[in-house]
């Protein structure tokens, strides 16, 4: 998370802005298996082309690494003024511009699915890039406002699988987006995880994300429901006959143990639990695909 330096920048606040942790590899799961749940609900309405597949799943990691190295930019503004920042504020300039190449990038494949889908994807292409490059990006920059957990669910869960299947030439029907809803939770649990392991010094730099406007304890208890909503929501789907092998995700539960016990440590302590919650999503979201695959459990 973006953070206010008020004294300079020591060796390990430079690291921060490092290009490798600035990409943020441990989100990559993300754009990973979102992309693999359209492709596979694309491929459950019809034949679909493997290399086109290949594209949607390069396309979805581009993007994921555009977000992720734009996100420190809004700290350049608290940098300034003091030579000690000179090397952070540098090292955030170079992620900014590697991010806006990942996003050309990203968009020269969306220009190929477009010619293929037509005007509609690209409107859906238009929203998806305007929604990254708002993510920290002033003057909206709805991290910073406190909306980022909500909107991800839409740009980097919901619009993601819906917008990998159209470009396989899927059709957008209600089953299809309600099939995006369980792991579009976990994505949006993601982000929370982030803000509740710096929660203390996010409010102590003046950055006024979801977490810091509730409180962390109210944090918690969003954590936990969104966590409930993932299964809840996956046993509607069941019943609904959307996912018929959803006693496949019956396993994930083991890897909710972690995160749900790092809730309740100290701040010094907490560091895990991001990374604890990208594998929950990453595990979470494989069983997913097998479970839109094969009922087999259920016929047991």
């Amino acid at each position: 998370m973006a953070a206010t330096m008020q004294s300079g920048c020591d060796a390990e606040d430079i690291g921060k802005y490092a290009f490798r942790r600035a990409l943020r590899p441990f989100s990559f799961p993300v754009a990973l298996i979102t992309c693999m749940i359209g492709i596979l609900l694309a491929a459950l309405q019809g034949p679909i082309n493997p290399f086109a597949a290949l594209l949607v799943l390069a396309g979805g990691l581009l993007l994921q690494a555009g977000v992720n190295l734009i996100n420190d930019h809004a700290d350049i503004r608290l940098l300034q003024g003091r030579p000690e920042n000179a090397a952070a504020i540098t090292a955030i300039r170079h992620n900014f511009k590697s991010g806006m190449l990942c996003f050309l990038l990203a968009s020269a494949i969306g220009l190929h699915f477009v010619i293929q889908q037509g005007m509609g994807f690209l409107l859906l292409c238009v929203l998806g890039l305007a929604g990254a490059l708002g993510y920290t990006v002033s003057p909206v920059n709805y991290k910073s406002r406190g909306l980022g957990v909500v909107l991800v669910f839409w740009l980097m869960g919901v619009l993601m699988m819906a917008g990998s299947a159209l470009a396989l030439g899927a059709s957008l029907t209600p089953e299809l987006l309600l099939q995006t809803v369980p792991v579009s939770l976990l994505v949006s649990l993601l982000l929370l995880s982030n803000e509740l392991r710096d929660c203390e010094r996010d409010r102590r730099d003046g950055l006024h994300t979801l977490t810091v406007r509730m409180g962390y304890a109210a944090g918690v208890r969003l954590y936990l429901s969104l966590l409930a909503g993932v299964y809840l929501v996956s046993a509607l789907l069941l019943g609904l006959g959307l996912l018929p092998g959803a006693l496949w995700l019956l396993p994930s539960l083991l890897l909710t143990l972690k995160p749900v016990r790092l809730l309740r440590v100290d701040a010094d302590a907490r560091q895990p639990l991001t990374p604890a919650t990208a594998r929950l999503l990453l595990g979470f979201g494989m069983l997913f695909c097998l479970a839109l695959l094969n009922p087999w459990p259920i016929m047991l």
